[in-house]
């Protein structure tokens, strides 16, 4: 079983939120922002849109790849009653939390910006990654604690030797492919509570635990073919663009993202397997500033929007406001009050004093600025 701390699933992890907070802040200058429940700018750069939607049919179903992965490392020490007390700990009251409490911050943003009547307005919005999650945890329990239990069988062993094939990683494709034949989504990269979105977020969060499962082999492959792997996504994306305009079919897309997904973790498994402070810190802000940075994206949007300055720069400052913006809230409210802490996935702190000395550093860093 693997026993190394694998600090280049960490970074990826961070990474890829990174990039989510990007893409997010790239809709609000699309002519359809509103039809996804963004704020709008009234310029707009459709032109942006072509190197986001290069990122954006691989960032969501890598999510879930990584997120299959956690569950395998999290099992080596924990018994499934102990698993899914800590997953309901990090994910599930996160997300009940996020949906009563966190969401509709940014509707109510929403409404004022547009003049309309404010309501309270419940919702999973972009929380609903987290609820699919729990759900293939809780489905998928009982398969991955039997794999665990049969952990050096045959299977496991016939499963390393296919992954040490370039074509074994790859032709995990197939079932992606299938997915968009079967399931026929309208917009491949619609994810958000859509049954195209759970049934691909469930085949990566499957298939991202039996690659950790797999052993060493897999990784050596998508790191001796990683630049194959980014060379076939590459081209894909050279077609899809040139030839297709962007609306290529599902099963094109699928084989794509999937191409984008294996060079990712061969290039972040050469580069990014090393500890790191930063990381460490970064490790736990990462759900949280996911949790609250759409709140601090619309609030940047409509201070930033109405400002007379060129489009491009209106893009650059929404961006770095969103990201110190969730920073600054996560690492001065969520990190340091204590019964904040589990309602953003974070360990609870019991020692009262120091909470409340946190607390009082809190109020004393926000009347200094």
């Amino acid at each position: 079983m693997i026993t190394e701390r694998r600090n280049d699933i960490d970074w990826l992890r961070v990474i890829a939120i990174g990039l989510l907070l990007i893409y997010h802040v790239a809709i609000i200058f699309q002519p359809w922002a509103m039809f996804v429940g963004f704020i709008r700018s009234d310029e707009l750069m459709e032109g942006l849109w072509k190197p986001m939607t290069m990122l954006n049919v691989w960032r969501i179903p890598f999510l879930f790849y990584v997120s299959g992965m956690g569950v395998y490392f999290a099992i080596r020490k924990r018994n499934w009653v102990q698993l899914l007390t800590e997953r309901s700990k990090r994910i599930l009251i996160p997300f009940v939390f996020g949906i009563v409490a966190i969401a509709p911050l940014h509707f109510a943003v929403f409404q004022e910006y547009y003049n309309l009547p404010l309501g309270y307005y419940a919702h999973p919005a972009h929380l609903w990654f987290l609820g699919n999650i729990f759900a293939y945890v809780l489905i998928l329990l009982p398969l991955f604690y039997y794999l665990k239990k049969i952990e050096g069988g045959r299977f496991m062993k016939g499963l390393s030797t296919f992954m040490s094939n370039p074509l074994g990683p790859l032709s995990v494709s197939v079932f992606f492919i299938l997915e968009t034949v079967i399931v026929r989504p309208q917009v491949f990269e619609m994810y958000a509570q859509t049954w195209h979105g759970f049934f691909l977020g469930f085949l990566a969060f499957f298939f991202g635990f039996l690659f950790v499962y797999a052993g060493k082999t897999f990784w050596q492959t998508v790191l001796k073919w990683r630049w194959l792997y980014l060379g076939m996504a590459v081209t894909l994306y050279g077609i899809r663009l040139v030839v297709f305009e962007l609306k290529s079919p599902g099963y094109f897309m699928a084989f794509e993202s999937h191409c984008w997904i294996l060079s990712v973790f061969g290039f972040g498994y050469k580069y990014l397997n090393k500890p790191s402070n930063i990381l460490s810190y970064l490790s736990q802000a990462a759900y949280p500033v996911y949790i609250i940075h759409m709140f601090v994206l619309y609030s940047g949007a409509v201070i930033i929007l109405p400002l007379g300055i060129p489009v491009m720069l209106k893009y650059i400052s929404i961006t770095v406001f969103t990201t110190i913006g969730s920073c600054l809230i996560y690492e001065f409210i969520i990190r340091r009050i204590g019964f904040l802490r589990p309602l953003f996935g974070l360990k609870w702190t019991f020692n009262k004093f120091q909470d409340a000395k946190n607390a009082v550093e809190t109020v004393g860093s926000i009347r200094k600025k």
